[in-house]
């Protein structure tokens, strides 16, 4: 993985073909992005739910559950995370029932790895829309999106670009309890492959950093919070 790929984000690809799974993560890879593999449709609404990937690239005929009912179960569940369906099916029917269901693109194979990222890539750019660019206060804490600045009772607060990362995912959703998996994910890129001890580190950088204006709180067993 890339060090760009904590910027891009981790999409989820669920395709049981390996040839094609490898193909799809080695130009995602190359492109900055984390990827985190599933063979399997059950499996893969799973890793979905706990991962909360940027982008979730499905195949539509899968062992388990199929593409289609993925995304049924993950917009049922208000979950809008972008979905491209991958497929051999270049049916039109297929193609209308995948995006009334709530998908955001589809690509038959064979394809162009390329445009698959290009594709990826796009979705993207659609669902970030017009990025909240005001300031966000809570408590005695104020962070600046545009600025990436930070202060805690007026004073300015100096963090690292992954400390402000964390910070900032936690604060856009106040009393939302994430999970280490979750904050993984959404701010360094990658799955939890043997451990999560990393968000704990950075949790405690920035909290030290806040000192007693901190709104970081640990919720035991699940994750953490931003609350003022």
């Amino acid at each position: 993985m890339t060090a760009d790929a904590a910027q891009r984000g981790l999409v989820l690809v669920v395709e049981d073909e390996p040839a094609i799974a490898d193909l799809v993560r080695l130009y995602l890879t190359r492109d900055g992005f984390g990827v985190h593999l599933e063979r399997d449709g059950t499996a893969g609404l799973a890793a979905a739910r706990r991962l909360r990937p940027v982008a979730c690239v499905l195949d539509i005929a899968l062992p388990g559950l199929a593409g289609t009912e993925i995304c049924r179960r993950l917009r049922a569940a208000d979950d809008w995370t972008p979905v491209i369906f991958l497929t051999a099916r270049d049916d039109e029917v297929d193609r209308v029932v995948g995006l009334e269901l709530g998908a955001d693109d589809y690509v038959t194979k064979p394809f162009s790895p390329r445009e698959l990222v290009a594709r990826v890539r796009a979705v993207l750019r659609r669902s970030a829309g017009t990025p909240v660019e005001q300031p966000r206060v809570l408590g005695a804490v104020t962070l600046d999106p545009v600025r990436r600045a930070v202060t805690a009772g007026g004073a300015p607060v100096q963090l690292t670009s992954t400390e402000f990362d964390l910070l900032a995912h936690l604060m856009a959703r106040p009393g939302r309890v994430f999970t280490r998996e979750e904050l993984l994910a959404a701010v360094w890129g990658y799955a939890a492959h043997g451990g999560t001890r990393t968000v704990d580190v950075h949790v405690a950088q920035v909290r030290a950093k806040l000192g007693p204006a901190g709104v970081i709180r640990t919720h035991r067993g699940v994750g953490y919070a931003a609350d003022a």
